[in-house]
């Protein structure tokens, strides 16, 4: 891709148009990816010193401020590095109708690190295509653009930028480093780019020997390649391929769960008091150790996920531990891929984040109610699956637990609520509208369980129709699992 690139014969078929004539027709794109609510992604990546500035200056000239956004990513900060490696991009995607412009991105340490080992480029490569392709299969457009140049014109930059005291600045340990290690970088960028060419997101290698006839040529393929976009997408809204659904419906983990396990109460509370203690000093083993934990609460409407909460969190430090509780996406929110809103939530190094309910109401609710297609919703049981894996790969303690009851139990446990001045708040309309189709709920939790229970974060299915069997289930697991990973740390 690099080594072959010649110089000589790149040429430019956007040559008879001026930039401004370019500018102008992107900004009619940017108008009508703003009115068929698309997101945009155009990632600008290259050698240092190889003008990335200069071609987005062009890129964004014309453009309306209010829908774009230019993000630049270079060395992780601090908070960056004790988050998952995506959190930072994550952060700063598209939302729909809107222009992101990566200068640099995800690609910076795979490209950066010519001492990464195989398997690490491997897994580096790998959690890149999986954000690229959960992008595109939300209806983003992604361009990628790698600016190539000579090592002498390398050289020559380093040396105007040197003769400039404004612009001196400019010049970091990755500029020098690459031009005095060309030809080790031109190696790398080599293997890293045909990794990463993906047959739905490829690589746009363009010569910024001459950085205006470069600035033309992405104006010109931006162009080109954000109405190609707009077809592919506008395909998919029209229909496009029917999705077919290979799942087999053959296995119901929740019609196993003994729902007759109880707990006397002074068991429980002798149990309890003592579990609560070594969950409080497990949670700042948890936090000495940097070891960050996610703990998800999914089940049926009222089978007991608030009380289980309070329990797990009676003795933690309240600094340690943040309780997540997940609705239906606001405004915001929704302009947004379903992951953006719960990354913005997941915890650092030591941090513990408890989610009541999560991601997993895509699958659950969203499939039901039909807040979401059929393709979406089948798709995210792998979204979830990759997601979850990559927070693991991050050293995360991942715990999922699960709280079933039956629809009787359910029914009673409704109209406590109802007699109960304390607790009636917590019965809603939509409620009783999800009891309406229980059996379409509980389907799609069956199948959530199934699909969704991996080596690195399975489910735990807690027995809910007495609480305190329940509880203490949740406070056993929790101390169980977090001492597994703390001694892993030792």
């Amino acid at each position: 891709m690099l080594k072959n690139f010649s110089f000589k014969e790149t040429k430019n078929p956007y040559a008879n148009f001026k930039r401004k004539e370019l500018g102008e027709r992107l900004a009619r794109a940017q108008r009508l990816v703003k009115n068929l609510d698309i997101p945009v992604l155009i990632i600008i990546d290259g050698w240092e010193s190889s003008g990335k500035g200069y071609v987005i200056k062009d890129l964004v000239r014309e453009l309306n401020p209010k829908s774009y956004k230019v993000s630049v990513f270079e060395t992780p900060t601090e908070e960056e590095n004790a988050r998952p490696f995506l959190w930072r991009f994550w952060e700063k995607i598209p939302k729909k109708g809107d222009i992101a412009i990566f200068d640099r991105s995800f690609y910076f340490k795979v490209l950066n690190d010519l001492a990464i080992d195989k398997e690490g480029l491997e897994q580096g490569i790998k959690d890149i295509s999986l954000i690229e392709k959960e992008l595109l299969d939300d209806r983003a457009i992604i361009l990628k653009f790698f600016l190539h140049q000579k090592g002498k014109t390398q050289q020559k930059r380093i040396d105007e930028l040197k003769k400039d005291p404004f612009k001196e600045f400019m010049i970091s340990d990755r500029d020098v480093d690459q031009y005095k290690r060309y030809d080790d970088y031109l190696e790398h960028f080599e293997r890293v780019l045909e990794k990463s060419d993906f047959p739905f997101s490829s690589w746009h290698v363009v010569s910024t020997e001459d950085k205006k006839a470069a600035s033309e040529q992405i104006l010109g393929m931006s162009i080109d390649l954000i109405y190609e976009g707009i077809d592919r997408i506008m395909g998919m809204k029209n229909g496009g391929v029917r999705h077919f659904r290979e799942y087999k419906d053959v296995e119901r983990p929740l019609e196993k769960v003994d729902l007759t396990l109880s707990m006397p109460d002074k068991e429980y509370d002798k149990r309890k008091d003592a579990l609560q203690l070594e969950a409080q000093q497990l949670a700042f083993q948890l936090y000495t150790k940097g070891i960050p934990a996610i703990i998800v609460f999914e089940g049926v409407d009222a089978a007991g996920k608030g009380g289980a909460i309070e329990r797990l969190t009676r003795e933690m430090d309240p600094r340690g531990y943040e309780v997540i509780t997940t609705s239906a996406p606001n405004k915001l929110e929704e302009q947004y891929h379903y992951l953006w809103r719960f990354y913005q939530n997941f915890p650092k190094r030591g941090d513990i984040k408890i989610f009541d309910r999560s991601w997993y109401g895509r699958v659950m609710v969203e499939r039901v109610e039909g807040l979401a297609t059929v393709t979406e919703w089948d798709r995210a049981y792998e979204e979830i699956n990759q997601m979850e894996s990559q927070l693991t790969n991050f050293e995360t303690l991942v715990i999922k637990f699960f709280l079933y009851i039956d629809k009787e139990e359910q029914l009673q446990r409704f109209k406590d609520r109802q007699n109960e001045p304390d607790k009636v708040y917590k019965l809603t309309d939509e409620d009783w509208r999800n009891r309406e189709k229980w059996d379409e709920y509980i389907d799609s939790m069956n199948e959530m369980l199934v699909r969704t229970n991996t080596p690195e974060s399975p489910w735990t299915i807690v027995a809910g129709k007495d609480k305190k069997y329940a509880r203490i289930q949740v406070l056993e697991t929790f101390v169980a699992q977090a001492k597994k990973i703390i001694d892993e740390h030792q």
